[in-house]
C-alpha cells in the first residue's frame, strides 16, 4: 500500500471510523474544493491535515466530482 492509502490503517484506529464513512461525508460535502474538504475534517472531525489530506485526495481521484 502506497500514497495516501498507506494512512488508512492509522486513519482508522486513530477515529474510530472506517475509511468508507470518512469517503461518504466527503462525497456527502460535494461540491467543494479540495483544501475546504481537507478544512471539513479538521475543523468539525478533529482530524490532523495529513490525514484529511490523504482522504481528500484519495477519495477524489477515485471519480468524486468536484
Amino acid at each position: 500500500m502506497k500514497g495516501p492509502a498507506a494512512y488508512f490503517p492509522a486513519i482508522e484506529k486513530k477515529y474510530g471510523r472506517p475509511v468508507a464513512e470518512w469517503k461518504e461525508l466527503i462525497c456527502a460535502a460535494m461540491p467543494a474544493k479540495h483544501m475546504e474538504l481537507v478544512n471539513l475534517l479538521k475543523n468539525e472531525h478533529g482530524m490532523g491535515h495529513g490525514h484529511a489530506n490523504a482522504l481528500v485526495a484519495h477519495t477524489l481521484a477515485e471519480g468524486a466530482k468536484q
